[in-house]
């Protein structure tokens, strides 16, 4: 029987790759590189993330603005009776009674909202136990928290749409400006509301309406 010779030198040399693979890694210097490279381009993407965060919560408020108030305008025309869109400092509360308008020019818009039938056309809602004489309330928006002003120009103003879809006043006819000191001039939305109840996005901060909204 003859016995094979084994040739060392051809076997693998497992010693020499496993340490070389004990050797791979990051230097503590290849590591202080790398995380400075990640801080300065997060510096440099953060203000364009905020601000996009920003031009979302604008657009959201005023989407949700004008939605509302074509709802009411359409709901006028529908019934053919007053439908008020008015600001509400209570707008969810739980009383029997239900919400109320907001009165006075404190807070802004950002307040909250509701859209009631307003069968005496006053601009106030009256709650009534009995459900034909109360002035039920057909929609409710809770506060904007994500946006720090919601502000019009001049006096609050309450949105009367009669049955033709006209406001009743013609004082209701303003400005609003989505956006306080918080936001760039830039990324706020001025919305005019005119006469005949529509409303429009006059452009950002710096925009105005023309006279009666127009």
């Amino acid at each position: 029987m003859t016995a094979h010779r084994i040739n060392r030198y051809s076997l693998p040399k497992f010693h020499n790759t496993v340490t070389m693979m004990k050797n791979r890694g990051f230097t503590l210097i290849e590591l202080l590189v790398v995380i400075t490279i990640t801080a300065i381009l997060v510096s440099l993407a953060a203000p364009s993330f905020i601000r996009l965060i920003q031009s979302t919560k604008i657009t959201g408020a005023v989407n949700t603005f004008m939605a509302d108030l074509r709802f009411a305008r359409s709901e006028a025309i529908r019934r053919g009776e007053t439908v008020t869109m008015c600001r509400s400092d209570n707008p969810e509360t739980t009383a029997a009674s239900g919400p109320t308008c907001g009165t006075g020019s404190v807070s802004g818009w950002e307040s909250g909202w509701i859209v009631f039938l307003d069968q005496d056309s006053d601009g106030s809602r009256t709650y009534n136990s009995d459900p034909s004489l109360d002035e039920t309330v057909l929609r409710i928006q809770a506060p904007l928290s994500s946006i720090d002003s919601i502000a019009e120009a001049g006096a609050a103003t309450k949105f009367k749409f009669t049955a033709t879809g006209r406001l009743l006043n013609l004082s209701s006819a303003t400005q609003i400006q989505f956006g306080g000191g918080a936001y760039a001039n830039s990324l706020q939305r001025v919305v005019c509301i005119n006469l005949g109840g529509r409303a429009r996005i006059a452009g950002d901060g710096t925009s105005s309406c023309g006279s009666n909204g127009l």
